[in-house]
């Protein structure tokens, strides 16, 4: 029921009338992620990236670099604060967000709207056909390129390294084509509401870095 009225919405509805939507709706709005054959070499690759340890800490080239992120952190912290309230884990989500996702060469970005479109950045949300957490990771990746551990989709950085190595896969998959890498994670390739929102999503975490003057001692 819940599928059909957001199907319904959103001929209705444009793209980014119907992001905000389901940005204030609540609602965990994953599609069915499909398990798909994959290479070897694809499998084995997204085995190590989730299996990888090493804490989420930035790290950067020059001063430059880590100024720039500072930037960015104060900016989307500022922004996250009526969604997650309390300090702690506003700053251990964004350091995990922005780790995972350039880890993945993603835009940290792009990964905050598809949270925000996924799950509105509620750490248990659970959707109508499974999917779980923060970017809404179906159960059966856990078996195919993890632990069999399910329940770890509800840990943030383990949700966030699922859900940001298999957006990377999927990519990969279409030759760079993010509309359709993003139906396909949604499970509702071809079709325009889930990308779009997602799209309109990832405007809203944009981040322009203001000219920074490195003083050096």
């Amino acid at each position: 029921m819940l599928a059909r009225s957001i199907r319904q919405a959103s001929a209705w509805l444009g793209s980014a009338l119907f992001a905000a939507l389901l940005m204030s709706s609540g609602a965990a709005c994953a599609g069915n992620q499909k398990e798909e054959a994959m290479a070897d070499s694809v499998r084995l690759a997204l085995e190590r990236a989730i299996r990888d340890g090493r804490p989420p800490k930035p790290v950067f080239r020059d001063a430059t670099a880590q100024a720039r992120y500072q930037q960015w952190f104060d900016a989307m912290s500022n922004r996250l604060k009526r969604r997650l309230p309390d300090e702690q884990v506003r700053t251990e989500f964004l350091e995990s967000a922005w780790y995972e996702a350039t880890r993945a060469g993603l835009d940290p970005g792009l990964v905050l709207g598809l949270i925000q479109v996924e799950s509105a950045y509620r750490k248990y949300a659970v959707s109508i056909v499974g999917a779980r957490g923060y970017m809404q990771v179906m159960p059966f990746w856990t078996k195919v390129i993890g632990d069999s551990n399910r329940r770890a989709l509800f840990d943030m950085q383990t949700n966030l390294r699922y859900g940001c190595s298999i957006l990377r896969m999927y990519i990969d998959m279409e030759g760079g084509n993010l509309y359709l890498a993003l139906g396909r994670y949604n499970g509702s390739r071809g079709r325009p509401e889930y990308p779009n929102a997602v799209l309109a999503a990832w405007k809203t975490w944009d981040f322009k870095a203001a000219s920074t003057a490195i003083a050096l001692n």
